[in-house]
């Protein structure tokens, strides 16, 4: 048949010449590349498996290690022989049960020789710096313990150090401020304003009292106070049984007032102008406790928190954690309307603003 188009039909040498060359290996060679490639994957897939079987068996094993230690002492400590102990309480301070748990721990502890409390700390909850008083007396039965005050150690901080058998400050520490305070506000012109009124069932006068809704009664007020008064009186018998003095004279210091390190020494408050070198100078010549010995933080943390800690490095957990705890406790203090959260009660020195 003739060809239809105006042009030749091409030679088959010329049709052949034409076509693209075929893309990619040739046959054999693509074979042999995706074999390579699933060889690879392969190994991949192994060396990814025995490397997390490693993992696990490592993390088991320090696991293990910290549990067993975590009997001994908290932390690390039962892993490391005898060192002086270091508990660093700084922020407001809080009911806090695994510090407490860590503290009794400590004191069971045939590797803890003696505590140096640092205390940089405006105060806090009553029931926060009771516990934590209750649990250095308990270490304090046991072995020696010392406190140091860095720039505050007011309130609830001053509170927490009466067991020490001997408190050093630096003579521009901030201390004192033995009191008890509790605070409401009143929001009725600012609701008043938002056209809004609240309305309050009871079971009884008392039991909306302290509210920012409405004034405090006179009954209401006399009740606050004689909370305030006994919580008073039981902050006044810590300080009188720490620091061996009469009531009278401790009550004639507890208005409130805070104190220079100097002017506390003056007062009997504190018992030296140093830091933790004259602490470590006093521990080595009343009990023998070398001056060298290593000295290791406490951190009341559980297995995981160990565990997880130890394999990312101390100074990062540390550091995450003083971040952590400090921003939690910051916003318990600044929110919950100037004392009213869940223990009810301060003590906590607060100065006045306008």
């Amino acid at each position: 048949m003739a060809n239809p188009s105006p042009w030749p039909a091409p030679s088959p040498q010329t049709q052949s010449q034409a076509q693209p060359a075929q893309a990619g290996p040739p046959p054999s060679a693509g074979g042999l590349e995706a074999d390579l490639l699933l060889d690879r994957r392969r190994l991949k897939r192994s060396r990814a498996l025995w490397r997390g079987l490693a993992v696990v068996a490592l993390l088991g094993v320090l696991a293990l290690g910290f549990s067993g230690a975590g009997l001994d002492a908290p932390g690390l400590g039962g892993l490391r022989g005898p060192h002086v102990l270091r508990l660093t309480v700084s922020g407001t301070i809080t009911d806090d049960r695994k510090l407490l748990e860590a503290i009794d721990k400590a004191a069971e502890s045939d590797s803890v020789r003696a505590m140096v409390l640092r205390v940089d700390s405006p105060g806090g909850t009553v029931a926060g710096g009771e516990g934590l008083h209750a649990a250095l007396a308990r270490f304090r039965q046991a072995k020696p313990l010392v406190a140091v005050f860095g720039g505050t150690a007011a309130s609830a901080g001053y509170m927490i150090a009466m067991p020490a058998e001997r408190i050093f400050a630096r003579e521009g520490s901030v201390t004192g401020s033995i009191g008890v305070l509790l605070q409401s506000f009143d929001a009725q012109e600012a609701m008043r304003m938002l056209g809004l009124r609240a309305e309050a069932i009871t079971s009884g006068p008392l039991k909306d009292q302290p509210s920012p809704f409405r004034p405090l009664s006179d009954e209401g007020r006399s009740a606050l106070r004689a909370v305030v008064e006994d919580l008073h009186s039981q902050f006044v018998r810590m300080v009188a049984e720490g620091r061996r003095m009469p009531e009278e004279r401790v009550r004639a210091l507890a208005d409130g007032r805070i104190m220079t390190g100097r002017q506390a020494l003056s007062a009997g408050l504190v018992d030296a102008i140093g830091g933790e070198e004259e602490a470590r100078a006093h521990l080595a010549g009343t009990h023998g406790i070398d001056a060298g010995l290593p000295v290791r933080d406490l951190r009341a943390r559980d297995l995981r928190e160990r565990t997880f800690g130890a394999a990312l490095g101390e100074a990062f957990g540390a550091a995450a954690a003083t971040v952590l705890g400090d921003s939690v406790k910051s916003l318990i203090s600044e929110g919950v309307g100037g004392g009213l959260g869940v223990d009810g009660a301060w003590a906590l020195w607060q100065p006045y603003r306008h």
